[in-house]
């Protein structure tokens, strides 16, 4: 935990009392003390998700991993959820199997690089066979093989000021995390689901990955990720187009 903070100071200090105004006000407070007020802060639902991430962030360690299975536990079906993007440059890149795509990374980096598939895909991989959970109440197991984000902000070398990575897509969609998350060895740039290319619908050439937050924070179609210091001019400033149609910016599990 950041600052010597323990479980036992935040109960002591009143993170324990989550019932009532004046509960939330001090999670508030707590919450801005150490840097975790997420970008959706605002609004009547403002309070409750400053509690569930800053509560989320102070009392589970970081480096906490999601559930793993075996590969016999694999869904016999993923579903589909969404279309790919609808316009000529994905189309004209997905016939031409993603040989021109670039991946942009860019922002508070030392480094801003871009890279192709070929090159990612000589990175250092890892596979995880993991639960993809939809909010829509749906889930599958799938392996998604692919190389861990963090080889890639190494490379790029982040800046301490960063904040979150915020992935764009070759569509209008982006998302956001905090750097706990992009660091965490769970979250991957995949290539591959179940031993083959991603496909179209699943998010090709290159997918965002995370094994701790629901599906719909894990990203598809990407073309460029930024390493900011605040989202607050991007979009709406909430975090993410998702976030922009009121689903929450803090999606752990």
């Amino acid at each position: 935990m950041r600052d010597g903070l323990t479980r036992r100071k935040l109960i002591t200090t009143g993170l324990a009392a989550t019932a009532g105004a004046s509960g939330l006000g001090v999670v508030a407070a707590l919450a801005r003390r150490y840097g975790l007020i997420p970008p959706n802060h605002r609004g009547i639902f403002g309070p409750s998700e400053t509690l569930t991430y800053a509560a989320q962030r102070l009392l589970i360690p970081r480096h906490s991993l999601a559930r793993e299975f075996n590969r016999s536990e694999i869904s016999k079906f993923a579903p589909v959820n969404g279309n790919p993007p609808d316009n000529e440059n994905y189309h004209r890149l997905l016939a031409g199997d993603f040989v021109d795509w670039r991946l942009v990374v860019n922002g508070l980096v030392t480094r801003p690089s871009s890279f192709s598939l070929l090159e990612l895909k000589r990175f250092p991989s890892h596979s995880q066979i993991i639960n993809l959970v939809c909010e829509q109440g749906w889930s599958y197991i799938a392996e998604w093989s692919g190389v861990p984000l963090s080889y890639v902000l190494n490379l790029v070398g982040v800046r301490p000021e960063a904040k979150y990575a915020v992935f764009f897509a070759l569509d209008d969609w982006w998302e956001s995390v905090d750097m706990v998350d992009a660091w965490h060895s769970q979250t991957l740039l995949a290539y591959d689901m179940n031993g083959q290319g991603l496909s179209a619908g699943h998010g090709a050439p290159i997918r965002l990955r995370l094994g701790r937050e629901l599906g719909y924070k894990s990203g598809k179609f990407l073309s460029r990720i930024t390493i900011v210091d605040s989202v607050k001019n991007i979009g709406k400033g909430l975090g993410g187009a998702n976030e922009e149609d009121g689903y929450s910016w803090y999606a752990g599990i």
